[in-house]
């Protein structure tokens, strides 16, 4: 039974079926959390999506695949696929969290807003789509995924503790 955290940094992402296993992002700002789960073979997967578009940085997009949102859905549900679960994604749960703007309060730059509409975009074209999101806002938030149980907590160190 896993008590540590699979700890992703931004860009990362990864999936376990490992049970009692937790996968966990910290301080997501305009970044959102990409969370797939598989009820029926228990296996959760998350990216740390910083940016809506690859073009930006090729080099950067097949290094970390998870760091953009036209390569995250992908690279995710391929992960999901080496532990067993269905290659496109069909019975996943599909959440996202974060996306706010902290340092953009004035919606300049709307990278939180474009990474969502990016995420859902690409989800869509997979064929998937979120079913929950906490996104938006202008707070960050910490994001655990608990395989056992399939619970999402979210923190934020001036909103506490909630689930979606």
């Amino acid at each position: 039974m896993s008590t540590k955290p699979i700890m992703l940094g931004i860009g990362n992402l990864d999936g376990t079926a490992e049970s009692g296993a937790t996968l966990k992002t910290m301080a997501l700002g305009s970044c959102v959390a990409l969370i797939m789960m598989d009820p029926k073979r228990k296996a959760i997967g998350m990216a740390h999506v910083a940016l809506p578009e690859s073009s930006t940085d090729a080099v950067k997009a097949l290094a970390l695949p998870g760091y953009f949102a036209d390569t995250a859905v992908a690279a995710l549900l391929s992960r999901m696929a080496r532990l067993g679960c269905d290659p496109r994604g069909q019975g996943f749960i599909v959440k996202l969290v974060g996306g706010s703007s902290i340092m953009d309060v004035d919606g300049v730059f709307n990278i939180g807003k474009r990474n969502v509409l990016a995420l859902k975009k690409h989800l869509w074209q997979a064929k998937l789509a979120a079913i929950a999101e906490d996104v938006g806002g202008d707070f960050s938030r910490t994001v655990e995924v608990h395989q056992e149980s399939g619970h999402i907590v979210i923190t934020s160190p001036t909103k506490g503790l909630w689930e979606i």
